[in-house]
């Protein structure tokens, strides 16, 4: 389950690895969008691709019950998906988030790692339950955040094949019965919104380096963004002069 680019490679290793894939679930997609790539990788291979208008629909969580899956392996799922779907496979649900949970729950991580200036962050692949990146983790990578790092670059360079290679490790350990489940600690729990124009607007009455840290944690999207002359100017590909820390 999932989509885009990070769900279509998670789909290729999967079967490239002999390993039996049921069928391929994502969004519902746009009317004469285009067409994602985690569904072209599926029906290359025979795979039926799912685009259920509701996941929480009883006709959805019986198309899924009579697929009798073992495991179903979330990566890049932006759905609520409901608990009595999750409960289905025999083995769990688990899902790929690109932080250390418990710190920064939520759709934007990569981005408010940057924006608050962490300076390491990482993936978990958790066990998924009814909240929202709060199941026990299963297991965890943890990568240097580097000075000129944005959001595109920590993720397409490290985070994401870092992930290929985590979902396929936990694959290994669910098979071989050594699958860990460990409880989050919630009081070191974070959760900060979508990242959107709502919070890429540039004070700049804040230091240098916040300033800096929200143009690299918003680029390449939303864009950090101010005003000059009425019109919104975006910021991306900056640098710091001086020191960075």
């Amino acid at each position: 389950m999932g989509q885009a680019a990070f769900g279509a490679k998670v789909l290729e290793t999967l079967s490239g690895r002999g390993e039996e894939i049921i069928a391929a679930w994502l969004p519902r997609g746009k009317a004469g969008g285009k067409i994602d790539p985690l569904q072209t990788a599926a029906e290359n291979r025979g795979i039926p691709a799912w685009q259920p208008e509701s996941y929480e629909a009883q006709e959805t969580i019986e198309a899924f019950r009579v697929s009798r899956p073992d495991l179903l392996i979330m990566a890049f799922v932006t759905d609520i998906i409901p608990l009595p779907l999750i409960n289905i496979p025999t083995q769990g649900a688990i899902c790929y988030h690109p932080s250390l949970l418990p710190r920064h729950r939520g759709g934007s991580a990569i981005n408010w790692a940057l924006i608050m200036g962490d300076q390491e962050t990482g993936l978990s692949i958790f066990w998924t339950d009814a909240g929202i990146d709060t199941g026990p983790i299963l297991l965890q990578k943890r990568i240097p955040i580097e000075p000129e790092d944005t959001a595109g670059a920590l993720y397409f360079n490290r985070l994401f094949p870092l992930g290929i290679e985590a979902i396929m490790e936990s694959v290994d350990l669910i098979k071989a019965g050594r699958a860990p489940s460990l409880a989050q600690d919630e009081s070191l729990a974070t959760y900060e919104p979508l990242c959107n124009d709502k919070v890429a607007g540039i004070d700049w009455n804040k230091s240098a380096s916040e300033v800096y840290n929200l143009i690299r944690g918003c680029d390449p999207q939303p864009g950090a963004y101010a005003f000059y002359r009425g019109k919104k100017i975006r910021f991306l590909d900056a640098r710091l002069v001086g020191t960075l820390r």
